[in-house]
């Protein structure tokens, strides 16, 4: 088990007062069993460029989003990046922030984690802070749970928690096998919506059910992804929300059916199916879906300074070891 902050620090700090670059991974969070709890970082990226100015505010989006999200103060990354600069003291005269967007927006691959993290991430860099658990607590607090958020801040596996209304988590190194494959509909969903669908109660054996296969799933996603399909059986959240997506559900009932590891992606309406070597079954109707292969982001937000001039590059410019977004297939 690694200290979670420690990894972060060390890519993130020294970058100083000049543009700051982040590349922050999307993410899965529940994973079927770990209810607000697990998170899986994938390498799919949005990637933020902060450069600070005279005066004023510019904001503008290019990819997943660009249409939908506004281009001032109510920007989730500026109002994160704003959380981050009262808490590291600093003031920017003005700001330029520029986003390449990768990352599906209202598809429960983590979006608005990332871009808090994201925020988050450069307010840090520009204050020359490194990235720890506090800034954790000001990602998760966006989002109200740190699952996403931690995935994304920190990569790979995570298990996420709250106390006394302070949100952790601890990072732990996947298993090299997993090959996660997310079947993305056109649908959107929110988790507004899909939380408003949770019963208050739950029966106890239930709850005693999601807590032996929540405690399996760490172990499946580590060590041994044999039990993967067992690991991410659910009992508290999918069945409930199934009014919200029903093909999601069906989609997942069929690969799980079939022996294939599968669980809804945080809030839906994406599943996360993890088949391994054998691909997905050809008898699954996956119509309306589209499946992108992803690999398991290790590496967490990664910080870089940048000059004055801004990155032409697109949204699915750059590769996983680059710095920039992983173009998905």
């Amino acid at each position: 088990m690694t200290a979670a902050g420690t990894r972060v620090a060390a890519r993130s700090s020294g970058v100083g007062a000049s543009g700051v670059r982040v590349t922050v991974p999307a993410s899965s969070a529940n994973l079927g069993s770990g209810f607000d709890a697990l998170g899986l970082a994938l390498a799919l990226h949005d990637v933020v460029e902060v450069r600070p100015t005279q005066a004023g505010l510019t904001v503008s989006v290019t990819g997943a989003g660009q249409d939908q999200v506004p281009l001032d103060e109510r920007h989730l990354v500026v109002r994160a990046l704003r959380a981050a600069c009262e808490v590291t003291g600093i003031t920017p005269p003005g700001l330029d922030v520029r986003c390449r967007n990768a990352i599906p927006h209202s598809r429960g691959l983590g979006s608005s984690a990332a871009a808090a993290v994201a925020g988050v991430a450069a307010g840090f860099a520009l204050a020359g802070r490194p990235v720890d658990a506090e800034a954790l607590r000001l990602a998760a607090e966006f989002e109200g749970h740190a699952d996403n958020a931690a995935a994304s801040l920190y990569g790979g596996l995570v298990v996420a928690w709250s106390e006394q209304g302070r949100f952790a988590a601890v990072r732990l190194e996947p298993h090299p096998a997993l090959a996660p494959v997310l079947l993305v509909p056109e649908q959107e969903s929110t988790t507004h919506t899909t939380r408003g669908l949770l019963p208050d109660r739950v029966p106890h054996a239930d709850a005693a059910f999601a807590a032996g296969r929540a405690a399996l799933a760490v172990h499946a996603f580590t060590r041994e992804p044999a039990l993967l399909l067992a690991a991410t059986e659910d009992r508290l959240h999918q069945s409930y929300r199934e009014s919200a997506w029903p093909r999601t559900l069906r989609v997942v009932n069929d690969l799980r059916a079939l022996g294939v590891p599968a669980a809804v992606s945080g809030a839906g309406p994406t599943v996360l199916a993890l088949p391994g070597a054998a691909g997905l079954p050809a008898e699954v109707d996956l119509t309306g879906f589209t499946a992108h292969h992803l690999a398991v982001d290790r590496a967490g937000v990664r910080v870089e300074p940048i000059g004055g001039e801004p990155d032409s590059g697109g949204p699915d410019s750059g590769g996983p070891d680059s710095g920039g977004p992983v173009r998905v297939s």
